[in-house]
């Protein structure tokens, strides 16, 4: 991994309003910690930071840092940009050492079309998108590349199956990367079923409306008798 030119200056107003002033004057506020050392405020060009960084492919970039006429070997360790601008508003920079291993997360670059897509209309789905590792500075890989090529569907990819030379994945090796799923189409039924399924129901609809006739008509009856009867017993009276 290539190692940035980036020039820095000493940042005096802090807080939030110094933040502000910074931005303010096109430069980006940021903070130099690491190595026991006790934290710098600095401020970078917006312009440099933009330029420097273009051509960089992948995470975790390493910046030679010039502050003051000292040079700082330092990870780009976060970057928070404007909602809404999409402009940085703050860098974390962290001292390393090129021959010290440090511990970063790198992100997962899913390689080739499985068959279970191609072939049984599967849908590939990504489980993780990074992978923490431990290696030396310039050994962090812009991202690590796992082939999904031979997946059918129901198969899956674990972090055990990615091999990168000179680093050491720290991700359980047992966890799914990525998978292929089944289609989630839903069927629709075909016309003779549905007309199956309407014969089968109507029946029940007209036996039951028969049942309720007959009941009323039997109430009725029942009713009229009842009525006759009382009719005698009140002449007999």
């Amino acid at each position: 991994m290539a190692v940035i030119p980036l020039n820095a200056a000493r940042r005096e107003s802090l807080g939030k309003g110094g933040a502000r002033k910074s931005r303010a004057a096109g430069m980006i506020p940021a903070v130099l910690y690491g190595h026991g050392e006790d934290p710098v405020a600095v401020s970078v060009g917006a312009r440099e930071f933009d330029v420097a960084l273009r051509q960089h492919r992948g995470g975790n970039p390493i910046v030679n840092l010039a502050v003051s006429g000292q040079e700082y070997t330092a990870l780009i360790r976060d970057v928070q940009y404007d909602p809404l601008t999409h402009h940085v508003l703050h860098l974390d920079f962290q001292h390393i050492s090129l021959t010290e291993t440090i511990e970063v997360r790198v992100p997962v670059r899913l390689v080739g079309l499985p068959i279970g897509v191609k072939d049984g209309g599967g849908i590939l789905e990504t489980i993780l998108r990074d992978l923490e590792v431990r290696c030396l500075p310039t050994a962090i890989p812009p991202s690590i590349d796992v082939d999904v090529s031979h997946l059918g569907i129901g198969d899956s990819v674990h972090v055990r199956d990615a091999k990168v030379p000179d680093v050491t994945i720290l991700t359980d090796g047992d966890a799914t990367v990525a998978t292929v799923v089944p289609p989630t189409v839903m069927e629709e039924k075909a016309p003779e079923e549905a007309v199956a399924e309407a014969a089968a129901t109507e029946p029940e609809v007209i036996a039951k409306g028969k049942k309720e006739e007959e009941g009323e008509a039997a109430e009725g009856a029942e009713k009229k008798a009842g009525d006759k009867d009382a009719a005698k017993e009140k002449g007999k009276k």
